[in-house]
């Protein structure tokens, strides 16, 4: 079993919350089969309803006319005993009832029982769970394999991630043949994804084509959800952007064009298909910032951004068997540029940043700006030998008012330094990751008169 890292977080619910969980994100990311992994691994007692493929729960659910109503009716429905203080109910699918966001403060207040609500964020269908009562409900996204998950398949032990953290935090080169070997897995990464299913089936096959079979099928069954769960006027729209991604992020700016949806339309009347599918994970929304200083988000200009897909094995699968086969045999002429940029974005979205890019006619574009430990730090991606000619950055980075102290640029080569420029192997995004910030004291005692 390939082993995930929001399993630490779900184990900690079993063992110490008394709250509701909710574990959320894009469909096909392996959501159920953790939960029921974590759940038999804590030895729980857990009775699992399937809202999709049970409808007859979302009736239970909605007639219930009490919490003692809705146990009598699920007892009398499931064949497992239901024992107070032991059992826990696993509610999956549940875009099919958001409204059960009402009945969680309840449901957690009886105290007798305790809930697991999981469900694809399919728009903002589930969104209002989030914003249940503080102190009910704990939620969690989950995301496809990031890379380092991805390296299990290859039986890549802690000693070497410790070396190659080490090289990362000390700025230091790995050793060539060690980086060679984490290079062609990273290039594997890139045709077969983070999707449990693709990578349990390269796993266990070996065959790319089975591979882009389940991409294939996955991309279907996000089309599926656009019928599925959006109103009618805009089913086919989020079907032709989502279908759009790949052909905008081979443009030299890989900015999305609304022109290219439609000549002459309004990014206005179609802004809540981008927020759905963004919203709903199987696209990652990347914000223009109008100026590389924090906090990022009130230079937002939320108008330009640029798609991502949230998997880059479904990325390269809509690119073609040729793509993938010029990826893993080093092919010169193969342009990556899009390709490392979506996985980029993808590994900065696992890792909680909120992705920003930024753009000045007169400084140039930067590929990504995040905020680490209060500060910026711009990172651009370079799939080419030519990765230090960085125009915009060396412009950016010279403006004293900005006060950048350091950027990453993210390479096929091994780790260099030059000034505040750190070149890193691309697969060393894996060790991205917020750092906290150093408060000086600011404890309650200090503030007593």
């Amino acid at each position: 079993m390939l082993k995930r890292k929001i399993e630490k977080e779900i184990m900690h619910w079993i063992e110490s919350s008394d709250k509701a969980l909710l574990i959320y994100g894009v469909r096909q990311a392996g959501k159920t089969f953790i939960i029921r992994e974590c759940l038999k691994a804590a030895g729980c007692d857990y009775i699992e309803f399937n809202l999709i493929r049970q409808p007859e729960i979302v009736e239970i659910l909605a007639g219930a006319t009490s919490i003692d109503d809705l146990i009598l009716k699920l007892s009398l429905y499931s064949d497992q005993k239901i024992v107070p203080g032991k059992t826990v109910f696993f509610f999956d699918e549940i875009q099919k009832y958001k409204e059960i966001a009402t009945k969680v403060k309840f449901l957690v207040d009886d105290k007798r029982f305790r809930y697991i609500l999981s469900g694809s964020l399919l728009g903002v269908e589930i969104v209002n769970l989030k914003s249940a009562p503080v102190g009910y409900l704990q939620t969690l996204n989950m995301y496809p394999l990031d890379f380092e998950e991805f390296l299990q398949i290859f039986h890549v032990g802690q000693p070497v991630l410790d070396t190659l953290r080490k090289a990362f935090t000390s700025k230091t080169p790995v050793e060539e043949v060690i980086h060679g070997k984490i290079m062609e897995m990273f290039n594997l990464y890139l045709i077969i994804g983070g999707m449990p299913a693709a990578v349990e089936k390269y796993r266990t096959t070996g065959s790319i084509d089975d591979v882009m079979d389940e991409h294939r099928a996955i991309i279907e069954q996000y089309k599926l959800d656009f019928t599925q769960y959006e109103a009618e006027n805009r089913k086919l729209l989020l079907t032709h952007i989502y279908e759009l991604i790949p052909a905008e992020l081979n443009e030299k700016n890989k900015r999305f064009m609304i022109a290219d949806i439609k000549k002459g339309l309004r990014f206005d009347r179609i802004e809540d298909s981008f927020t759905w599918l963004w919203k709903a994970g199987v696209a990652l929304g990347v914000f223009n910032t109008t100026e590389p200083t924090v906090p990022l988000m009130l230079n937002e200009k939320s108008t330009l951004f640029k798609l991502f897909l949230s998997d880059v094995g479904l990325l390269t699968t809509l690119y073609g068997k040729a793509c993938k086969l010029k990826i893993v045999t080093k092919e010169k002429d193969i342009n990556k540029g899009a390709v490392y940029e979506n996985v980029v974005a993808q590994e900065l979205y696992a890792h909680k940043y909120s992705l920003y890019y930024y753009n000045s006619k007169k400084k140039g574009e930067l590929d990504f700006v995040v905020e680490q430990a209060g500060r910026v730090l711009p990172i651009e991606v370079k799939s080419g030998k030519d990765y230090e000619k960085h125009s915009a950055l060396d412009n950016v980075m010279a403006v004293p008012e900005y006060g950048i102290q350091e950027a990453y640029v993210f390479t096929n080569d091994n780790v260099k330094t030059d000034g505040k420029l750190t070149y890193l192997p691309i697969y060393m995004v894996m060790f991205l990751q917020d750092e906290p910030i150093g408060f000086i004291d600011i404890s309650v005692d200090k503030f007593k008169l």
